[in-house]
């Protein structure tokens, strides 16, 4: 073998483990565990939608969220149950994820500590947004009229209902 074979097998190497890491551990990243890095493996257990979302804001945790298709994407959201379904909210900012929902990829899963459900989101427009937004800001903290660039009051918004 000459030395340049050695070097691409090398580095070959270094890709291979480094891609697996990612893999295998994302997107359990960042501070607290919150990351808009996004992984591919969501975990948890397959389990049936509880009939009542509710009791999920008392939870403490992040929500960890997956879309179907490919390439696999899950990240981190923050969240508001509701009886039907599940609350989330986005920046306006052109999101991969929200911009797969609204191409047809709302299917997916929620995970939530060690229960993952299958669920599907649909994107609220308009004033339908607001008391949707105005209960994932109450759990959130985040005030409806932040200041900013992007305020609040026109982030966009998802429901997930059991599929």
């Amino acid at each position: 073998m000459d030395n340049r074979t050695i070097a691409g097998f090398a580095v070959g190497v270094v890709l291979l483990v480094g891609v697996t890491g990612w893999v295998s551990t994302a997107p359990y990243l960042g501070n607290e565990g919150l990351s808009r890095t996004p992984g591919v493996i969501i975990g948890g257990t397959d389990t049936p939608a509880p009939s009542d979302f509710t009791p999920l804001n008392d939870a403490r945790g992040p929500l960890i969220m997956k879309l179907t298709g490919f390439p696999p994407f899950v990240v981190y959201l923050s969240y508001a149950g509701t009886p039907e379904g599940v609350i989330t909210a986005t920046r306006p900012d052109g999101g991969y994820w929200a911009q797969r929902v609204r191409d047809g990829t709302g299917d997916g899963w929620l995970r939530f500590g060690d229960e993952t459900y299958a669920m599907r989101a649909t994107e609220v427009v308009g004033d339908a947004r607001i008391p949707l937004l105005e209960r994932w800001s109450a759990r959130s903290g985040m005030p409806m009229d932040s200041p900013g660039p992007e305020p609040l009051r026109d982030w966009e918004v998802f429901f997930w209902t059991p599929r």
